[in-house]
């Protein structure tokens, strides 16, 4: 439970603010097909995540010495540092807009994940607990729980939440993950 809950919490609160929860608007306001939408960010977010934790698992069993847990820890304190800093709006252009909103969804989901700060901890997430399968299922739900209101509260609720402040809980919560690991490792 414990790689499970983890992944749910720390993706959920570095999701907000995101550019993936401006894109959930974007695109609930361009099809207005809520349950397409969040299928095609579920579908997305399984794919991109599952290749991410289970990368992160197969670096992990080599970076299983003094050293590799510095680097594991290291890299969860720098995606801290990293969600300090806001995103920037990246609007996609409406040649999509034939294909559908499942397809557009999972198209332009996937494509937003790659080199994000949560896919980064997704790969940090496997590697740290060798737990793909749980760690995949952990950050796609706390995807869906940054998401899914966005997609169906729209604009009123992007309104009323302090990104500013999500973004520097979700920062404590990767700094202090890094410097767990470094403690855990170090009284073992």
């Amino acid at each position: 439970m414990d790689a499970f809950l983890t992944s749910v919490f720390t993706v959920a609160l570095a999701e907000i603010g995101d550019k993936t929860q401006l894109l959930s608007l974007f695109l609930i306001a361009r099809f207005n097909k809520p349950w397409s939408i969040i299928s095609g960010i579920c579908i997305a977010t399984l794919a991109n995540h599952a290749a991410s934790a289970g990368a992160g698992a197969w670096l992990g069993q080599f970076l299983q010495s003094e050293a590799g847990r510095w680097i594991i820890s290291g890299s969860f304190i720098a995606v801290g540092l990293w969600l300090l800093i806001p995103d920037k709006e990246d609007t996609p252009t409406s040649r999509w807009d034939g294909y559908g909103a499942f397809l557009v969804s999972t198209i332009l989901f996937f494509l937003a994940e790659i080199g994000d700060k949560t896919q980064i901890a997704t790969v940090l997430l496997g590697a740290h607990f060798s737990l793909p399968v749980i760690v995949t299922l952990g950050t796609t739900v706390g995807m869906l729980l940054a998401n899914v209101p966005v997609v169906f509260l729209g604009a009123a609720l992007m309104r009323h939440i302090p990104f500013r402040t999500a973004r520097i809980v979700a920062a404590v919560v990767f700094i202090a993950t890094g410097i767990y690991t470094l403690w855990a490792g170090s009284v073992q």
